[in-house]
């Protein structure tokens, strides 16, 4: 389900991926980040995460992530609870068909 106006970005466009990558691995280090989107419309990155034969799609600000860059400790706190928050509902958690 590719949006041509929500184009997918690699890792090194994404502000304070290694930060994002590292707390999610925190959390489940079986899951997988396995795309990216940037939304024009309201300037999120839409992380696409796999964990065996279930995908979760969350959303973070990019306002968030440029922010870990400059203050770390608010931001990262934020970052922590979002992730969390996500990965750990099983509501996030749906089955990939094949």
């Amino acid at each position: 389900m590719d949006d041509p106006y929500d184009p997918v970005v690699s890792e090194d466009k994404v502000p304070s991926y290694e930060m994002v990558e590292q707390k999610i691995k925190e959390i489940d280090n079986t899951i997988i980040v396995y795309r990216i989107y940037y939304l024009l419309n309201t300037f999120t990155y839409r992380f696409q995460l796999i964990k065996k034969d279930k995908m979760c799609t969350l959303e973070i600000p990019r306002t968030l992530l440029e922010d870990l860059g400059k203050d770390g400790t608010t931001s990262e706190r934020e970052l922590t609870q979002l992730l969390n928050l996500n990965i750990e509902n099983t509501e996030c958690w749906t089955t990939i068909r094949g």
